[in-house]
């Protein structure tokens, strides 16, 4: 919603300020200088993207124009999950517990909470690390020194998204400019006809000029961003569990391990210690 009202303010800035200073805008009404300018842009997307890096873009987007972040009530349910894992493995045996994360979909606990089942890169990090810590013999800062670098890895993945798009913005001006020569090429050829003509000509062109740069910072490049930014907050979950499941193995109880789980959530969605005591003593209901 935000990105629209955003493109709706600055359509209407743009256009409104052309028409207020006497501009015509039937001039910028050029489609086939968008088309030269849009359609070489998307083809060098192309070919610069792997298939599944073109997917994750058309992922990443509808995802940022949702404004699809974790909201407060999903990291509460992140840390009840943590809190009755840690439970689990402080009171039951290793086999007890290898039944909630060998077969995450079939164990009560974590089909409490089906908002988290749907995120499987998730649900796979914290099965793996509940599995390393129950067998023992991993030392806590081993292990989250491999958090840190699957960490890194997904948050490498998921940004692609971000730098293909950012590329596409950078390049957008270029193309604006090899619009705009394609059209006084074209006026080259009508210097026969008279000035009005002319002149119409070299406007057109110089229309790809305008839309290259618009594009490229007034559309593609505040999408990468959003993008990059709604990314960014989605990882914020894995540092979540990194942070909660790395205090447990220092010896903290399931209860003061996720304080040090919510003091890594942003004071914008932070839950309080109250609301966090609630939601685990809920159990996920």
């Amino acid at each position: 919603m935000g990105i629209l009202v955003g493109l709706i303010v600055t359509l209407s800035c743009l256009l409104g300020g052309f028409v207020a200073m006497g501009g015509h805008l039937g001039v910028l009404v050029q489609p086939f200088e968008y088309v030269i300018i849009l359609g070489s842009s998307i083809g060098t997307f192309l070919v610069a993207n792997p298939t599944k890096v073109v997917k994750d873009t058309g992922k990443a987007i509808k995802e940022a124009f949702a404004n699809k972040v974790p909201t407060q009530n999903d990291y509460l349910k992140v840390l009840a999950l943590l809190h009755q894992l840690m439970r689990e493995m402080r009171s039951k045996s290793r086999g007890e517990v290898e039944a909630h994360i060998d077969e995450p979909k079939e164990s009560p606990i974590f089909q409490a909470y089906p908002e988290l089942m749907k995120d499987e890169s998730l649900v796979h990090f914290i099965c793996d690390y509940c599995r390393l810590i129950i067998i023992g013999n991993a030392r806590p800062h081993e292990i989250e020194a491999l958090m840190e670098e699957e960490i890194q890895t997904i948050s490498s993945d998921r940004l692609k998204p971000k730098h293909a798009l950012q590329d596409m913005a950078d390049g957008l001006p270029a193309l604006g400019i090899v619009a705009a020569v394609l059209g006084v090429i074209k006026a080259m050829g009508a210097l026969d006809q008279s000035p009005e003509v002319l002149g119409h000509l070299i406007g057109a062109a110089l229309v790809g000029t305008f839309a290259g740069i618009f594009f490229s910072y007034g559309v593609v490049g505040p999408v990468a961003t959003k993008v990059k930014s709604v990314r960014e907050k989605n990882i914020r979950v894995f540092v979540i569990v990194r942070s909660t499941l790395i205090a447990y193995m220092n010896g903290a109880i399931p209860q003061v391990a996720l304080e040090y789980g919510r003091k890594t959530i942003s004071a914008y969605d932070r839950p309080s210690i109250d609301q966090v005591e609630t939601e685990t003593i809920g159990g996920g209901a």
